[in-house]
């Protein structure tokens, strides 16, 4: 088991430098925290918990607070995807190992929970995820001396400090890309119900931003809500297909309805994109594993994860000021869409 000095010898350091990396107790260059960084990284090197909270009051630890959200028998509501999830928390424990925190995970969606946390000395920062646009969460964090990051971002996000991808952005990029293949019915086969009557800000910011591109675009927008059961998604399909007008391009913010739709569209005798376009909004992975590899607007969940630890860590170092960072929307064409069809 690597010592604090199998450290310093690697980075070519003192001991009491390490120590002060791990501590943040004094100002160390970043040449020189990243050197302390890598060793420790490569040692696999574990502070004892114990020795290093009674000499620095601090914990190093970060608490990453995940809303799984439980029917009455205890059972996974059907809005949660907990492979979506597990994607941020795979982008988030790593970073934060390689900065010398462990990660304490929290599944209680209880407001309650969070202020036990923060007010105590269990964490040293809290990383929040699944973030309403006006969340119960939030009065907690602001009133608590735990500095907190949220993967997400509510309605008002003054004096927070806030990481996600731009929604708002990824809607008017999907209807930008459909209605430069000449596309004017575009539906939305989007999350289930709940998702929206709590308005989860990243549902929200998506919606919003498909209705304001699509008013711009001249392009006749519908919206249908579904959960990942096939029944479901055909119901769901259905509404955004049927009748005198049908859409031609569908837009899905929705991982775990994803082969649903695909098996649903090919069971209507539809191929994609020669009579039907399809747009995903989701993990790359998910993307590409599709029976039909689709075009997508890629969201980068580890990324996000990863910032979300590092914003954590350098708020404790006394680097970072609350803030918002939101990054960019990009589409990855894989041939899912298609110049729409003649009438």
């Amino acid at each position: 088991m690597a010592t604090i000095e199998d450290v310093a010898r690697a980075a070519g350091v003192s001991a009491s430098t390490v120590s002060y990396v791990l501590s943040g107790k004094r100002t160390i260059s970043a040449a020189t925290r990243a050197r302390v960084e890598r060793a420790i990284a490569e040692l696999e090197y574990h502070p004892h918990a114990g020795a290093r909270a009674l000499a620095s009051s601090r914990t190093d630890v970060l608490a990453l607070v995940v809303p799984l959200r439980l029917d009455a028998d205890a059972s996974l509501r059907g809005d949660v995807d907990v492979n979506v999830i597990m994607q941020f928390v795979a982008g988030i424990v790593p970073r934060a190992r390689a900065l010398g925190y462990d990660v304490l995970l929290l599944t209680d969606d209880d407001p309650t929970a969070l202020r036990r946390v923060s007010g105590g000395a269990s964490a040293d920062a809290l990383i929040v995820m699944d973030v309403e646009s006006e969340d119960d969460r939030l009065p907690a964090v602001a009133r608590s001396r735990t500095p907190a990051i949220l993967i997400g971002m509510p309605d008002d996000p003054h004096g927070l400090s806030c990481v996600d991808f731009d929604f708002d952005g990824a809607g008017r990029l999907a209807v930008r890309h459909l209605a430069g293949l000449g596309h004017r019915r575009v539906a939305l086969v989007g999350p289930p119900d709940v998702v929206l009557e709590r308005h989860t800000s990243y549902a929200d910011r998506m919606l919003h931003g498909l209705r304001t591109q699509s008013r711009s675009s001249g392009v006749d927008f519908r919206l249908t809500l579904t959960t990942a059961r096939r029944d479901a998604v055909a119901a769901a399909v259905s509404e955004a297909l049927d009748g005198e007008a049908p859409a031609t391009a569908l837009v899905v913010h929705n991982e775990a309805a994803l082969p649903a739709v695909l098996d649903v569209v090919r069971a209507r005798g539809l191929r994609v994109p020669d009579d039907l376009s399809v747009v995903a909004v989701c993990p790359q992975n998910i993307a590409e594993q599709q029976a039909v590899p689709l075009t997508s607007i890629d969201i980068p969940a580890q990324h996000i994860g990863a910032t979300a630890a590092e914003m954590a860590v350098a708020t404790l170092r006394g680097e970072l000021e609350p803030h918002t960072r939101l990054v960019r929307a990009t589409l990855t064409d894989r041939g899912s869409t298609a110049a729409a069809a003649a009438a």
